[in-house]
């Protein structure tokens, strides 16, 4: 009996010791470490153009579109060039800007940073004094419209543009509307028979009402520094408009009345103006106001067989013959035609581009021509013949 318990001892003995020893050599298994998190990807924003741009002025509100991509990297400012420094503390701030691009000189930032293109956001009147820098440089310039404030000096500019060889560009909002692009394309295609007349309508409440920086309305509201008051401000859009769809055609005579509605609040320049442009086989009526009860851009073209009305930036109405009105949002435009950083660098690299089209000189010289004639026309109060 003795030997009989004796042996079941020794057994569970040695099971525990067995036991003992298999925890010593066998591995105590390990929870499951989690699979690495991948880390999330920030895209950044996809550059508009890869080149190095620079801006000179700051005083024209137009500059928050290139400041703000910037902001979003999608843009490369190497340099800004604004004399006011109060001016250029402001935009600083609101923009993170680092004083490293920052400058009181034109010439001074050229030297420093070398930038491919110049972009200019100064008063009109100092358009010219951007050209006369970078132009000997070989610097193309893009500004913002319209080109100049007189015939003079866009005549001055054309000068130093074909000498030096450079691009000199103008800027206008409505050239990224997809649905001026589209009334473009059908006229173009003929489905509007010939074109007999362009009816534009542009401006808005007034610069002051819609609450336009004191920087801008400053010069804007100036004769000198911008040219003329609501006939160049906003009559440059139809002038401009007319000569991309007439292809480059000059008119044979212009005629123009102005109005001076708002004599307290802008009692320099006129806030309303009409000018009516021929062109041998057809008509184009311009109206440019600070006078209007919202703002507005549009754009009628009626064909001998057809009419399109682009109501705004997307939405377009069509009627063909008798056949009932249709309207359309307008197709997006195709990059990089769709920006004016992207477009800019298209042509500075191709310089098959930019030549004959709403942004070239060569239009804007004939943009220059209406609007002079305008002018005269009003002072003369007769029919200008060009």
């Amino acid at each position: 009996m003795k030997i009989v318990k004796f042996l079941i001892c020794l057994i569970i003995v040695s099971g525990i010791s067995k036991s003992a020893l298999l925890a010593q050599v066998t591995p105590v298994a390990k929870p499951p470490v989690p699979a690495p998190v991948a880390p999330v990807n920030v895209t950044p924003a996809t550059l508009l153009s890869t080149q190095k741009l620079a801006i000179a002025g700051l005083a024209h509100d137009h500059v928050h579109n290139i400041l703000g991509d910037y902001r979003d990297g999608k843009v490369i400012i190497v340099g800004i060039a604004e004399a006011d420094k109060q001016l250029r503390d402001r935009y600083q701030k609101q923009y993170n800007l680092p004083d490293s691009i920052l400058f009181d000189d034109l010439k001074k930032m050229i030297a420093a940073k070398k930038p491919e293109v110049v972009l200019g956001y100064n008063p009109v009147a100092k358009h010219i004094d951007i050209v006369e820098v970078c132009a000997p440089l070989g610097i193309s310039v893009m500004v913002e419209k319209p080109l100049a404030a007189t015939l003079a000096q866009a005549s001055r500019m054309e000068f130093l543009a074909l000498k030096y060889y450079i691009k000199l560009l103008t800027n206008y909002e409505t050239t990224w509307y997809p649905s001026y692009q589209h009334v473009y394309d059908v006229a173009a295609k003929d489905s509007l028979g010939q074109i007999r007349k362009m009816v534009v309508h542009d401006g808005h409440q007034g610069p002051k009402e819609i609450g336009c920086s004191k920087d801008f309305t400053n010069w804007l509201t100036d004769p000198e520094l911008n040219g003329a008051g609501a006939l160049n401000d906003f009559g440059c859009y139809g002038a401009n408009l007319m000569t991309w769809l007439m292809n480059g055609q000059k008119p044979i005579a212009v005629t123009a009345v102005a109005r001076h509605f708002k004599r307290q609040t802008y009692p320099k320049v006129e806030d309303d103006a009409s000018i009516f442009v021929e062109y041998p086989t057809a008509t184009g009526i311009i109206e440019a106001s600070w006078n209007w009860p919202f703002s507005i851009k549009d754009l009628e073209v009626f064909g001998d067989e057809g009419y399109m009305h682009a109501l705004d930036k997307d939405n377009v109405v069509t009627r063909i013959n008798n056949n009932p009105a249709v309207t359309r949002i307008a197709a997006p435009l195709a990059a990089p035609d769709d920006n004016p950083v992207s477009y800019l660098q298209l042509v500075t690299r191709n310089r098959l581009k930019g030549i004959a089209d709403r942004s070239s000189l060569k239009y804007n010289m004939i943009v220059m021509q209406i609007l002079d004639a305008a002018k005269r026309s009003i002072a003369e109060g007769k029919r200008i013949v060009l």
